[in-house]
């Protein structure tokens, strides 16, 4: 499956931004998806995921109550909805496909990623 995140982009504090990640070649609907974020000089940091049903999702504590994660397997879509977004946020947020998810969701159990899209918050 290939992936392909977009939707980041310069917000303000305070502000939404809503990121999408589109699959191709294979159904989403066969995988649970995450989305992962990495700072600049910092390690890719877990922010959300959802189980393949979307009966489940997980959120990582730095933006809990904030982000919620949605999927619509007919789109073949996993969306990211940011609000009340921080300068904390900026980093590039990348979708990945293929792992476990759980209330511990690992970077390294993932075999398929997108590419990455910014998201640059000013304060």
């Amino acid at each position: 499956v290939q992936l392909q995140a977009s939707g980041g982009g310069l917000v303000q504090a305070g502000g939404s931004l809503r990121l999408s990640c589109a699959a191709s070649g294979r159904t989403i609907s066969n995988y649970a998806v995450a989305w992962f974020r990495q700072a600049s000089g910092k390690e890719r940091e877990f922010v959300a995921a959802i189980s393949r049903s979307g009966g489940n999702t997980y959120t990582g504590d730095s933006v809990k109550g904030r982000f919620t994660v949605s999927r619509d397997n007919a789109k073949n879509t996993v969306d990211l909805q940011m609000n009340n977004v921080k300068p904390e946020d900026t980093a590039v947020y990348y979708c990945a496909a293929g792992g476990v998810v759980g209330s511990a969701t690992y970077s390294t159990d993932f075999n398929y990623w997108g590419q990455g899209t910014q998201v640059t918050v000013s304060s």
